[in-house]
């Protein structure tokens, strides 16, 4: 009967021990599962590097300036094979081997007086400019509108240019008429020009269609309109003043 219990205590103490040991081994192996999962977290969190440290930080790309040429048939190139050969595109070959960041805009339209000028401002002010050359006038001289009425509108375009944006530079160029004009409009009308400049602080050129106007070989047979040949100087006329500006 002793001998019975004994063996009876025996095999209770085995058991005892055996789940003793399932229970270690069950923890053993817990531990080191989340022990492998803490430390592929922390491998994978290594290998993963931050937005900074994988990613550049964007480079500042300065923006292209705009030079938008605002007239009529003269800036337009009318009459020519190839608007490329106009003084806006000519220009635009200067600026382009001299590496200067500036891309220039015609936008000339023929037989744009002051009026049907000041209606179209604002369309074209929908963008951002950084010098604007207004040449607009002489459909206004050769059609004989009264001088207060050009040099109203060409003060409005002005207005309207500096409230878009105040620190645009604006070139007014300069124009002067034939003589058939007759001589008191004729020269009411060339002051115009340096007038407007002088009050609203302008640049000015002088008068865009010097050493071209009234040479036949430089103009088309309309006797208004530059040649290719005369595109060319009308550029450097325009370039005289715009040059200093963007190079400042």
């Amino acid at each position: 009967m002793l001998k019975l219990k004994n063996r009876q205590l025996l095999l209770n103490f085995n058991s005892n021990i055996m789940k003793i040991f399932l229970k270690f081994c069950y923890f053993s192996l817990l531990l080191i599962l989340l022990s492998c999962g803490s430390d592929a977290a922390k491998k994978e969190k290594a290998t993963k590097k931050s937005p900074v440290e994988t990613e550049s930080t964007p480079k500042e790309i300065s923006a292209t300036k705009t030079i938008l040429i605002f007239g009529d048939s003269l800036t337009a190139g009318y009459g020519l094979d190839d608007v490329n050969d106009a003084y806006p595109a000519v220009i635009q070959t200067i600026i382009d081997s001299l590496l200067l960041d500036y891309t220039v805009i015609n936008s000339g339209l023929s037989g744009e007086t002051t009026a049907s000028g000041k209606n179209r401002i604002n369309w074209v002010l929908n963008q951002k400019i950084d010098v604007f050359i207004l040449e607009l006038g002489a459909n206004d001289g050769l059609r004989g509108i009264p001088l207060k009425e050009t040099r109203k509108n060409l003060q409005a375009i002005i207005d309207a240019v500096l409230e878009k944006n105040a620190e645009t530079k604006i070139i007014l160029a300069g124009m002067q008429l034939p003589p058939n004009m007759g001589e008191d409009y004729i020269t009411e009308f060339k002051i115009i020009f340096p007038e407007l400049a002088a009050k609203n602080e302008l640049y000015l050129i002088p008068f865009l269609l010097k050493d071209v106007g009234g040479i036949p070989e430089l103009n088309q047979s309309d006797g208004i309109h530059p040649t290719v040949e005369g595109q060319k100087i009308l550029a450097k006329n325009v370039w005289t003043v715009l040059e200093p500006i963007i190079n400042l």
